[in-house]
């Protein structure tokens, strides 16, 4: 009955779900890993973790693959994070593989392809048998069809074929010496419901997911932000434009959208409106081709 006084919440019910999810890892895997980039699905997937072994400390640490290409604002709002909460983190640099000739630039300058291999690095060379990402099933097709335990052979790859049933919230977390698990705590939240979220637990979240005027340039229908990776070319002239960021990651892939939302509420209306997710919005790297998140999961890509 919904006038029960046990009844849940639609959020309070995701959060249920997401702090199970934690603890049933902390006790099945020796050396869980936390994916934290600074963005809002890593920031609602940390503060649920938070709370799910509160007031003991986070039993795993933060790992966070860098592109060398991330927004200045989401990196300060990393450290301050960690720093807050007195975590561990493990940075996995894609520059380092670049510098010393383990991976090459693209033409395109996008490093959000190159995160594959120093993530799978980070796993192997720290020994994680279980790592959590913030991927959600609204977010792309591909990721709509990842279970909330996802296996990853030795090579860090996935195939679909291979995934468990999940009925009941039973998670099945066997694997071979050399595979991991991939675990998805959000996979049921929506965009809006991280929101929903954020505004009733009062999260801090770095600046640019609210509007503010900032110098973009237009590029495959996205306002993309200058820098050292590329843009703009010629024939791209840049303009200051009042924008916010739906997702957060490598710059040269990430636009921002116009929008006068500069609270939290605003825009949770503003997202009840849009008819596309974040990543249909404001991802190049999900426009290289139709699989194109789908083919990088299968290499290892979260």
């Amino acid at each position: 009955m919904t006038d029960s006084p046990y009844a849940l919440s639609h959020l309070d019910a995701l959060e249920s779900e997401a702090v199970h999810v934690f603890r049933e890892v902390a006790g099945e895997f020796e050396r869980p890993v936390l994916l934290f980039s600074g963005g809002k699905d890593s920031v609602v997937m940390l503060h649920a973790a938070l709370k799910a072994f509160a007031p003991a400390p986070l039993p795993f640490a933060l790992l966070h693959v860098d592109t060398g290409h991330n927004f200045p604002e989401v990196l300060a709002y990393r450290d301050r994070t960690v720093a807050r909460h007195g975590l561990r983190l493990f940075v996995a640099s894609v520059q380092e593989f670049i510098d010393d000739g383990r991976l090459r630039e693209r033409p395109d300058g996008t490093r959000n392809p190159l995160q594959t291999a120093p993530l799978l690095d980070a796993i192997t060379g720290h020994r994680f048998d279980a790592v959590f990402g913030g991927g959600r099933r609204d977010e792309e097709k591909a990721r709509a069809k990842e279970r909330v335990f996802s296996l990853r052979d030795e090579f860090g790859g996935w195939d679909p074929r291979r995934q468990r049933p999940e009925l009941w919230q039973l998670y099945n977390g066997r694997h071979s010496p050399g595979e991991h698990v991939r675990v998805f705590p959000l996979s049921n939240w929506t965009e809006l419901d991280v929101w929903q979220y954020i505004a009733r637990e009062r999260i801090e979240l770095p600046d640019i997911y609210f509007a503010h005027e900032r110098e973009v340039f237009r590029r495959d229908g996205m306002w993309l932000t200058a820098g050292d990776w590329g843009g703009p070319k010629d024939g791209e002239p840049v303009e200051k434009r009042l924008v916010r960021y739906r997702t957060v990651g490598d710059m040269s892939c990430t636009g921002a959208v116009d929008s006068d939302a500069t609270t939290t509420d605003a825009v949770i209306a503003e997202i009840a409106a849009s008819r596309l997710t974040e990543r249909g919005a404001t991802r190049a790297d999900d426009r290289l081709s139709d699989t194109a998140m789908e083919d990088r999961k299968r290499e290892g890509y979260f």
